[in-house]
């Protein structure tokens, strides 16, 4: 059985997991104080999924994250491409496949409509029987059942062709 890891990454990160059936979510708060250097929310996020993965037995099949094409602040698009390249740099070390999602197709997944309110999402969760917290832990649930549904269709929801490890590796 597959143990999945869905992400929505910011400052406050949505997380859930799937590990031997059963659904653990909620949410971290990966923000500096005063006397921190900036690079110490993506070291304490790191941290974090060497945790996850132990508590999971070590072995995570895969990770998803909600993948912002537009933030609404520059402050928040560096925030989020931090988390982001710390995430995508742990599971290359890992080995672990993961994927980016786009928010419409969470939101549509979630709601049946790609532009669905934070309050839309959730209360299409609890109307399915969760209890997300915040939006962020809601936005981290909707892309875990996503994948779910992508799983159980016939395509795959991630490519498992290894990628070559240089580009004379390449075919020409």
């Amino acid at each position: 059985m597959s143990t999945i890891l869905a992400l929505d990454l910011g400052t406050q990160t949505g997380w859930s997991l799937l590990h031997q059936g059963t659904i653990t979510s909620g949410t971290l708060t990966f923000k500096n104080d005063r006397y921190q250097g900036g690079g110490m929310r993506y070291l304490r996020f790191s941290k974090w999924l060497d945790d996850i993965q132990s508590l999971a037995g070590g072995i995570l099949s895969e990770v998803y994250f909600e993948e912002v094409r537009r933030h609404l602040g520059v402050d928040a698009a560096h925030v989020y491409g931090g988390f982001l390249a710390t995430l995508t740099g742990w599971c290359e070390r890992e080995g672990i496949p993961y994927e980016g999602v786009g928010v419409g197709t969470i939101k549509h997944h979630a709601t049946g409509k790609g532009n669905a309110s934070k309050q839309e999402v959730i209360a299409s969760l609890k109307a399915k029987g969760y209890h997300p917290r915040d939006d962020n832990e809601a936005d981290a649930l909707a892309l875990l059942e996503w994948v779910r549904t992508q799983q159980t269709s016939s395509r795959t929801s991630y490519n498992k062709t290894p990628m070559p490890l240089c580009p004379e590796q390449l075919p020409l």
